[in-house]
């Protein structure tokens, strides 16, 4: 998604996600679930949960972040690059 539609916090939201992928996220984990040693990832979603990266649209009083679609596209295309199986699980 082009960042001109984004909004200022939708682009923070984009760089903390970014950030994310390369601090929190082991290559090792990546190549256990290509090779179908690992199938559900639960310290990745913990993680994700963790720093409230989960649930984006939902309200903030449920937890979320209260953001249009477009933060939540945001945030899988930057999951994106850890392959279709991480970003089918975090959409």
């Amino acid at each position: 998604m082009f960042d001109i539609l984004l909004t200022e916090e939708e682009r923070r939201l984009k760089q903390e996600v970014r950030k994310f992928v390369k601090e929190r996220v082991p290559s090792s984990l990546v190549r256990a679930m290509d090779a179908e040693e690992v199938k559900y990832p639960k310290a990745y979603m913990g993680s994700l949960a963790s720093e409230n990266l989960l649930g984006l649209r939902f309200p903030k009083e449920w937890g979320g972040r209260g953001m249009p679609w477009t933060g939540e596209v945001a945030a899988i295309e930057e999951i994106g690059v850890l392959g279709s199986g991480m970003t089918c699980l975090y959409s």
